[in-house]
């Protein structure tokens, strides 16, 4: 908790330090009795020995949640780089102290400055963060002619992004790596991803990455992407399925999905490809295929999604409660059923398929009792018979979709 009387402002900082920040930042910053930020922000200011000034520890969250009480009343100031609403600290701090007990102080972002150096617009640009995160995020992004902006870890993450263009087919892309940018050791460089990747060529540790990608189109967003992006042994939800399937599990924005029995994965995956705030736990007893599932979504571009070892539904105790199920295998086994329909929220969907006769009993009368819809799937394929062309038929499944009221 804020104690009433603690004011807590969060001030913006760029590559340019005191002498970039308005008058309004300086008097803030002048009149506080604590100002706690990064080393080289706190470098940045005019000496003052009446402040108390602190640096961040790490791990960071811990000294989040307790500045409430550390500091409690006393006037105190947050140093952040550039925007701190923007993949930066000022959301952390509104998350856990409320909009109204946090001041925000913005600088120009290194978005807008990177924007302004190579004249892109905001609304043709993309940007992703990959600031302590996996670089394999940026793969979601992947499609011909998009302008993407990566907000960079450190000085490592151009070459990683380089490795991982060059490996996507999309070396020709136009790479910008901007660094230091509104400071005197701005600069900026531009390559191809393929010359970057050969080159090799150092990078500033404060730095942002422009790109105009060139390359092959991968995959789209929408739900039905092709079997063969996805490694896998045979339990694989194949597109057509999965198109269906996710058309009634209705991603959205921040919602979470429990993949039940995930299989390959491929569920989960497209879920959290539908927006980046959408967020999966798959459930995966077989060691081998969990193994699998991070590979394909490091892959297609969701690394974070969370990967559970264990069989439902013990599995599922203390996972958060869901916006959404998808039961790809296990329905049949004891509790699976009544503990998935008893997590989701209200308005939460549930997708079962089956394939077996057992398991569709099941489902029919989970739909005489809780209603929703009940589909039988099966899809035929063209193939050569001979010198002709005949249809392959696919093994029936039985969907059976829910909303919880």
């Amino acid at each position: 908790m804020v104690h009433e009387s603690t004011r807590l402002t969060v001030v913006g900082i760029g590559a340019d330090g005191w002498a970039g920040l308005a008058e309004g930042a300086r008097e803030e910053i002048a009149a506080a009795e604590i100002v706690l930020g990064g080393a080289r922000q706190l470098a940045m200011l005019p000496p003052d020995s009446r402040q108390q000034r602190r640096m961040w520890p790490s791990p960071l969250r811990p000294a989040l949640e307790r500045l409430g009480t550390d500091c409690a009343g006393l006037r105190t100031v947050v140093l952040a780089s550039g925007d701190p609403m923007i993949s930066g600290i000022g959301t952390s701090l509104v998350d856990t102290y409320g909009a109204e007990n946090v001041s925000i102080i913005p600088a120009v972002s290194s978005v807008a400055l990177a924007r302004a150096r190579l004249g892109w617009s905001a609304e043709s640009t993309m940007v992703v963060s990959v600031v302590g995160r996996d670089v394999n995020a940026v793969a979601r992004e992947l499609a011909p002619g998009r302008r993407v902006l990566v907000l960079s870890s450190d000085e490592s993450t151009p070459a990683a992004i380089a490795q991982l263009l060059v490996d996507n087919g999309y070396g020709s892309s136009r790479m910008a790596v901007l660094g230091d940018l509104g400071g005197r050791s701005e600069t900026v460089s531009i390559t191809t991803a393929s010359e970057a990747h050969e080159r090799a060529v150092g990078a500033p540790r404060l730095n942002i990455v422009g790109l105009e990608l060139n390359g092959p189109h991968i995959a789209g967003w929408t739900a039905g992407l092709a079997d063969m992006l996805f490694d896998n042994d045979g339990q694989l939800t194949k597109r057509d399925l999965r198109a269906s399937a996710l058309s009634r599990l209705m991603p959205a924005p921040g919602h979470l999905l429990w993949d039940v029995g995930a299989g390959a994965g491929s569920v989960g995956i497209e879920w959290m490809r539908a927006h980046p705030t959408c967020r999966t736990f798959s459930i995966e007893v077989d060691r081998t295929r969990a193994e699998r599932i991070a590979r394909n979504a490091r892959k297609l571009g969701v690394p974070a999604l969370q990967i559970i070892e264990g069989s439902a539904p013990e599995a599922l105790t203390g996972l958060p409660a869901p916006d959404a199920i998808f039961i790809g295998g296990g329905a049949t086994r004891p509790g699976v059923m009544s503990t998935c329909l008893s997590a989701l929220r209200a308005g939460g969907r549930l997708v079962v398929h089956c394939v077996t006769v057992e398991t569709e009993s099941l489902l029919a009368k989970a739909y005489r009792e809780h209603g929703g819809e009940l589909t039988r799937i099966h899809t035929e394929t063209a193939a050569p018979v001979g010198s002709f062309t005949g249809w392959t038929p696919s093994r029936a499944v039985t969907q059976w979709a829910f909303t919880k009221h």
